[in-house]
């Protein structure tokens, strides 16, 4: 148990406790030390271009995008910053940055939790296609390919290159199993057909992770698999997507015309993709909480610095007893839920990948839930302390309402609400034995006598 020197600007509940000089079971010098390295590159390297980048990206100026991307991106890789997006272990294969010392991923936290202080779309512009589009080539490697495999890991972190995940389609979000892009068998190499839809990073990406139909018809997820594509390949097209939220992170719509992959490009298993998806869905959804929860914080920051400043009827805001419950309430909710982040990062910290995917699934989709929900209510009460101010997307107010606009980013990718209430469900085993359905027999019936039909050839006129 250790209290380490203050940091930050010591505004109550704006930051967690632990920059505050309380005792933490959990964070120790090294994780002090990192806390200011990854400072250090925020306000040098990400703050001074926020504004404009964000700025490009709305008024569609995708060169001077790609110039903020690359800057930023090839620091990060120059800092060490990203190869801290694809967990434990320290990828010293593939990287020369030197590890904070008894790295563990209280120190990936650190990098999350700081970038999105400076703002949502610029940490998913940083690790948002990194964390979750690079760990399935460093878990699962391109046995057909190592020296693609090796190249690609090295380009990503050395901040050189950028990747992406392509999952999501149109019709197929949290049903994976239902995507219907194809990679048709060619001989040596697949054709791949199909689109996918809210990209994170994909007008940026030189590498593509995408997972795609190479079983039969009706195979679903027994039939997925992953292959790494590149952005030099013919028949890829990358379409900026005008959202609600996150601007500078780049969210695309790709389509996939007739582009050869070579089979030497399998990531993994062939037909082994859903299971090497979902290898990685806790880390991702554990990123995610850690954005929503300093998104959190930063409402609760800014009002506090606003109502300390802002004079109504003869007095300062924060002196009206209705504001002060605002920020009481945004403030608790926040210390719940940054106890709740660290206890369970130390489990991720004190057990394997396999012991995580098999304990942690329902723990972290209902902590997601949390997050997304604080979240919401935090930027909720956060723009009506500031009122019109916040109502604004410069001045005083522009944080908060930045926040506003992020915060259903946080609350569907990943995973929707309603969807990790379900899985939470499942995985915990609410329900020990489901009771039968009697409509279940029935409908088994009937299909076994459609079948009979058929087999016998009557009533072939009527069906």
């Amino acid at each position: 148990m250790t209290a380490l020197p203050p940091f930050g600007d010591a505004v109550p509940l704006g930051d967690p406790a632990w920059y505050q000089g309380l005792n933490t079971p959990f964070y120790k010098p090294t994780h002090a030390a990192w806390r200011k390295y990854v400072r250090d590159y925020c306000e040098e390297v990400l703050e001074p271009v926020l504004d404009d980048w964000e700025q490009c990206a709305v008024k569609g100026n995708l060169d001077k995008c790609h110039e903020y991307m690359h800057q930023t991106y090839a620091e990060g890789g120059k800092r060490g910053i990203l190869a801290c997006a694809v967990g434990k272990p320290w990828p010293k294969d593939y990287t020369n940055c030197t590890p904070p010392e008894d790295y563990d991923n209280f120190h990936e936290l650190i990098v999350i939790d700081e970038t999105t202080r400076i703002s949502g779309g610029i940490s998913w512009a940083v690790l948002g296609g990194l964390s979750i589009g690079l760990p399935p080539v460093v878990n699962f490697g391109v046995p057909g390919d190592r020296d693609l495999q090796a190249r690609c890991i090295r380009e990503c972190l050395s901040g050189e290159k950028v990747i992406c995940l392509c999952i999501t389609e149109a019709s197929a979000g949290s049903d994976v199993a239902g995507l219907a892009c194809r990679a048709e068998d060619a001989g040596d190499h697949f054709l791949v057909n199909g689109e996918k839809k809210w990209i994170t990073n994909g007008i940026y990406a030189d590498y593509f992770t995408v997972i795609v139909q190479t079983g039969p018809p009706g195979s679903r997820q027994k039939g997925l698999s992953m292959l790494l594509l590149e952005r030099s390949m013919p028949g890829i097209e990358t379409r900026k997507m005008d959202c609600t939220g996150m601007w500078s992170s780049g969210t695309t719509f790709i389509t996939f015309d007739n582009v050869k992959v070579p089979k030497t490009n399998i990531i993994g298993k062939l037909n082994g993709g859903f299971m090497q998806a979902m290898y990685n869905f806790n880390h991702e959804r554990w990123m995610f909480l850690v954005q929503a929860n300093r998104g959190a914080r930063v409402c609760v920051e800014e009002s506090l610095k606003f109502a300390r400043k802002r004079r109504t009827f003869g007095k300062f805001l924060i002196e009206h007893q209705v504001i002060q419950h605002k920020i009481g309430e945004m403030g608790r909710q926040c210390e719940a839920l940054q106890a709740w982040i660290d206890y369970l990062t130390f489990q991720l910290t004190t057990m394997t990948k396999e012991e995580q995917n098999k304990k942690l699934g329902g723990y972290i989709a209902l902590l997601k839930v949390s997050a997304t929900k604080t979240v919401e209510y935090c930027a909720r009460e956060a723009l009506q302390v500031f009122g019109g101010a916040g109502y604004t997307r410069t001045g005083q107010g522009e944080k908060v309402e930045r926040v506003y606009r992020e915060v259903k980013a946080w609350a569907i990718p990943g995973g929707s609400e309603e969807i990790m209430l379900n899985l939470a469900a499942g995985s915990l085993r609410f329900v020990k034995r489901p009771t039968p359905d009697p409509r279940d027999a029935t409908i088994k019936k009937l299909k076994e006598e459609l079948e009979g039909l058929k087999k016998s050839g009557a009533g072939q006129a009527r069906l």
